[in-house]
């Protein structure tokens, strides 16, 4: 996509409500925001997304989710990547003037042929994402003991800084 400059970045935050904390992220989630949101114009993908994209091809969808309240110094918005096999909820934080500070993988659903990873989390009102990532088998229901829960931060700097609980579920 060619990047343009007819949207600007206090019109890419529009795409964002903002919500009131705690919010849980599952695998559904995205039906809730698909229904509610606006979808992103090709120009906003192209001038916003792309750009902090690592891997991206003309499949991979974007969908608005939501914005975080009360960020006096930065802004932090969620949005859901969907390409194949792998959907992703990516926090996104930038300074006022729309310079990317950071940006973490907050919730995702990951399948390759023998296993099912499945990332859920919950953002409470300090911040703070709860994280558990459980992997399946694709030919069972049930989670295998790899189970694991994590933290991250959102800071008031707009950095997420990550920390691994070493507690199994």
């Amino acid at each position: 996509m060619k990047k343009t400059q007819n949207f600007n970045f206090k019109q890419f935050l529009e795409y964002f409500p903002e919500v009131d904390l705690p919010v849980t992220l599952t695998e559904d989630s995205s039906l809730d925001f698909s229904r509610l949101n606006t979808p992103f114009a090709g120009e906003i993908i192209a001038n916003y997304i792309i750009p902090i994209e690592a891997e991206t091809d003309e499949f991979t969808e974007y969908l608005p989710c939501f914005k975080i309240k009360n960020t006096t110094n930065f802004h932090a918005v969620v949005y859901w990547k969907a390409g194949l096999l792998n959907y992703e909820y990516k926090m996104v934080t930038f300074s006022k003037n729309g310079e990317l500070i950071d940006g973490k993988v907050i919730a995702a659903t990951i399948t390759n042929q023998e296993t099912i990873v499945r990332t859920v989390s919950t953002i409470d009102e300090d911040w703070i994402i709860h994280t558990v990532v459980g992997q399946q088998e694709v030919d069972t229901t049930s989670l295998n003991k790899k189970s694991k829960s994590y933290t991250l931060e959102l800071l008031g700097t707009g950095e997420i800084i990550f920390s691994l609980n070493e507690d199994k579920i």
